[in-house]
């Protein structure tokens, strides 16, 4: 297998990340994307890399992979902005207080290490916070990067390792064994990855994943504002809670001196345009936990498409209704994070090598038995 040539289709994050793992394993590798490597979902999301604690099989995926990306870190370039910051999960309340307390058990099983700090820690630690808030858990492990960054870095070591990577072309069918270029042009391969991100089922109709859009605003620069990509503990709710529209805390401290403010979810298909009554509703949230927010100037608005599964978990591994068709897709906002893992697990499975974490819950074949859309939004 690894003398094979794959085709990965999809030059984002993890399109990129798979083709730079299969080019590493010495496979023959063509990456085609049909904008430019590094765009759609990837530039508009926040680069946050985090570990996330939605189910244990979420877990284990976002463990892993910030373990493999640590160990990229040295060779990342510039470009990328490796930010080590940390995360802080904020609670308002005694309640949301004991939440953090279990939260830092979870991680403590998983092997990573937290701190949780009192509401006069937390003020010290970012004293921009309004007063008053419980306490946090702090997650140092935790890092932020540039995301088309990230993913020009990954395709430019697959071409150091032999891959050829193709942008500005789009792809119209995927057969057994082949791709079908818009041009009308063939690219055969013994294996093709599907890693189109929201935009994979429009190349295999009733793949169970759908856009879920969301905003984000960057502010002027204001260097030292805030110190940690800070979080509401609130936000697992909106995240992983499949209803037609929310909001939750989430600003980011870049390396510009910018802060990056998030965070919404909509089901609203691929409508793009900005949703002002969502938009404000997420930018009153963020002034909520941060007043002085207010006073700063916001100099950019816009809206991506996460490609989310029902169950929250991404789909890597086999098609396996059409010989020699993979996946890599539906990872919903934590592309950017579990890209490594998937590149590892995915390039793990094709080599038929255990992976170092059970792929099972991740696999595509517990959801070809379900519908076009198994989606019910609650309102």
């Amino acid at each position: 297998m690894a003398s094979s040539h794959a085709v990965v289709i999809g030059g984002g994050i993890v399109g990129a990340a798979c083709a730079h793992a299969l080019a590493r394993e010495g496979m023959a590798v063509t990456l085609l994307e049909s904008a430019f490597v590094g765009g759609g979902t990837t530039a508009a999301g926040m680069g946050h890399l985090v570990v996330m604690d939605d189910s244990e099989e979420q877990l284990a995926l976002t463990a892993l992979s910030l373990q493999l990306w640590e160990e990229l870190a040295d060779a990342l370039p510039g470009a990328c902005e490796w930010d080590p910051c940390g995360t802080l999960w904020l609670a308002e309340d005694v309640q949301q207080l004991e939440a953090v307390r279990r939260k830092q058990e979870l991680y403590a099983r998983a092997g990573v290490s937290t701190e949780i700090l009192d509401s006069a820690a937390l003020l010290e630690a970012e004293p921009m916070l309004r007063p008053g808030l419980a306490g946090a858990l702090l997650v140092p492990g935790d890092r932020i990067l540039y995301p088309p960054g990230a993913a020009r870095f990954f395709a430019e070591e697959a071409q150091r390792s032999g891959a050829l990577f193709r942008e500005g072309v789009a792809v119209r069918e995927i057969r057994a064994g082949e791709v079908v270029l818009a041009n009308g042009e063939r690219v055969r391969g013994d294996l093709v990855v599907n890693a189109a991100g929201a935009a994979a089922p429009a190349l295999m109709p009733g793949l169970p994943i759908v856009p879920r859009k969301g905003h984000l605003a960057i502010t002027d620069r204001y260097p030292g504002f805030c110190r940690h990509q800070l979080v509401e503990l609130g936000y697992l709710t909106s995240a992983h809670v499949m209803s037609s529209e929310s909001v939750a805390f989430n600003v980011q401290p870049r390396r510009t001196g910018q802060l990056l403010i998030g965070s919404s979810r909509e089901l609203v298909g691929w409508d793009g345009r900005t949703n002002r009554a969502v938009l404000g509703a997420m930018l009153r949230r963020a002034v909520d936990f941060l007043p002085r927010l207010s006073e700063l100037a916001v100099t950019r608005v816009w809206t991506g498409f996460r490609p989310a599964t029902a169950d929250k978990l991404p789909l890597i591994g086999p098609w396996e209704e059409v010989p020699g068709l993979w996946i890599a897709a539906g990872h919903e906002g934590l592309g950017i994070t579990t890209a490594p893992a998937t590149a590892r697990i995915l390039a793990d499975l094709i080599l038929d090598r255990t992976p170092p974490i059970d792929p099972r819950p991740y696999l595509p074949g517990r959801v070809q038995a379900q519908a076009a859309s198994p989606y019910e939004a609650t309102p």
